[in-house]
């Protein structure tokens, strides 16, 4: 998976008060722990076994390891109080102010396999279609929307207009105006009142041994059109291939009477959130993070231009 995290912290690194409030969240001792690979978050991901057989998912972090991190283990544990979603269920959660822990029911599966494999890409996509039916509307809790959420983010072609690098796609440096007004319109189309996931990637994604899809990691949840989930599916098979996300796209039933511009607008600011957040220097503890996003916006800049023509 691209998108390793090479700097994570383990279980035996977390502090004695913080290992000891899990496991009275765990009412047992913790005596084996198993960090998991995926994802970018540079606190513990670890699968945790007690004393008498019991398991759980923990994932912890402070402001040492990355100071946006603790906001978005937060943002998760509210997110995570919603029970609608095919998510680990969350058992507690420890919060000293310095560091926090999310402790979660251990969920068996693994990712999905990329490139994309059409009997788990069918079952992820049907999962996001009933997610998306059972998750409008949003709970109460999540008030942050999809417009407020990204707009900065879809600020990218702007960005990289004002200031393009040297080695932009020629494509897109003869087409700067039209990608800015591009993902202006998709900003604009990112209303709606479905609980969305919003990080849809193989790597937050879970396949169980029957065949059950789970969705994981919810810190960027937020109110929008039911279809942006599925959608972020395809930008994550044209990233790792197997299928056409074009045809894809077609077929995908809800994003059936969605007007194609807008739908070509999101690609759009998506694309320049990658490019523009790939130049970036790496955030602390992250140092994998920027070589992903330009390999997502590389791997989009196709699609887009085959869209916009």
């Amino acid at each position: 998976m691209t998108s390793l995290t090479k700097s994570r912290i383990r279980w035996a690194d977390l502090p004695a008060p913080v290992r000891a409030a899990v496991e009275e969240i765990l009412g047992d001792r913790v005596v084996a722990a198993e960090s998991q690979h995926g994802g970018f978050s540079p606190g513990t991901a670890d699968r945790v076994r007690t004393a008498g057989g019991g398991r759980a998912f923990v994932k912890a972090v402070s402001p040492a390891q990355n100071d946006r991190s603790p906001a978005l283990h937060r943002a998760e544990a509210r997110v995570a109080a919603t029970p609608a979603a095919p998510a680990p269920r969350l058992l507690g959660c420890h919060d000293d102010g310095d560091w926090i822990a999310l402790v979660f029911t251990d969920v068996e599966g693994r990712h999905p396999a990329t490139p994309w494999e059409a009997g788990e890409l069918a079952a992820v996509l049907s999962t996001l279609e009933a997610m998306a039916a059972v998750l409008t509307p949003a709970p109460a809790a999540v008030a942050t929307t999809a417009t407020e959420h990204l707009g900065h983010d879809f600020g990218g072609w702007r960005r990289i207009a004002a200031d393009p690098p040297a080695d932009l796609d020629g494509w897109a440096r003869a087409r700067l105006t039209e990608l800015c007004a591009a993902a202006d319109r998709g900003l604009a189309a990112l209303t709606g009142d479905t609980l969305c996931h919003v990080d849809i990637r193989a790597d937050n994604l879970l396949v169980g041994p029957d065949g059950a899809v789970s969705v994981v990691d919810w810190p960027w949840a937020c109110r929008g059109p039911a279809w942006l989930d599925s959608l972020l599916a395809l930008v994550n098979v044209q990233v790792h291939g197997g299928h056409d996300p074009e045809a894809l796209l077609a077929a995908l039933p809800l994003a059936a009477g969605v007007d194609p511009a807008d739908l070509t607008g999101v690609l759009a600011g998506f694309t320049g959130f990658f490019l523009d957040g790939a130049r970036q220097p790496p955030p602390p503890g992250i140092p994998t993070v920027r070589a992903f996003q330009r390999l997502q916006g590389d791997a989009l800049l196709p699609w887009l231009a085959r869209r916009m023509g």
